[in-house]
């Protein structure tokens, strides 16, 4: 006789499809609402539908990206700001990081936001992606690092580091990680 096959919540065939169909650091809020669906949940129409979805576990390439966390003494003392457009990322990234002992202090959309919000929190690492929507991750990283004393700044894009040449060193960050390659440990490699 042939063991029970585990039942998975209604939508969790088409939670783990959007997930990985949207791609790293895509947000799966327009597969799993529908395109109008979705732009009503963030206007404030149909927002209870939208937190419902939320509080549903997800499964697939989204719940992948954090595994068993990993806490190392030497993040504790790390706080962090995260930089990014998609809201996707953003909670991710925070996920793993706290998971493995980071402090995240706070989040932020676009460049102007993450330039305030490090003045207001003074973040000892911020995690800054290359394309956001107003100022390039390049120039926002320039600014806070020229002159020194600002917090260490590390770039993250779903593009690969070669495709950005000397931008990065130029930029005065302390590195660049791809996004599906985001770790406590590749944090703290560039921060040694």
């Amino acid at each position: 006789m042939a063991a029970p096959t585990p039942s998975l919540p209604r939508n969790a065939a088409s939670v783990d499809a959007a997930s990985v169909a949207a791609g790293p650091g895509a947000s799966v809020e327009r597969h799993l609402l529908g395109d109008d669906d979705a732009g009503a949940a963030r206007g404030g129409r149909g927002r209870s539908q939208a937190a419902a979805l939320r509080r549903q576990p997800l499964h697939g390439a989204v719940t992948r990206m954090v595994t068993a966390p990993a806490f190392c003494h030497d993040q504790s003392h790390v706080n962090v700001l995260i930089v990014d457009d998609h809201p996707s990322f953003r909670a991710n990234a925070r996920a793993l990081l706290e998971a493995e002992g980071f402090e995240v202090v706070g989040e932020a959309e676009d460049g102007a936001s993450a330039l305030r919000a490090v003045e207001v929190l003074q973040p000892q690492l911020v995690l800054l992606d290359v394309q956001l929507p107003d100022i390039d991750g390049f120039e926002v990283a320039r600014r806070l690092t020229n002159g020194g004393g600002g917090p260490a700044v590390v770039l993250v894009s779903s593009r690969d580091g070669s495709d950005f040449g000397p931008l990065v060193e130029r930029s005065g960050a302390c590195g660049f990680i791809p996004k599906a390659e985001l770790s406590g440990a590749a944090l703290l490699s560039l921060l040694e």
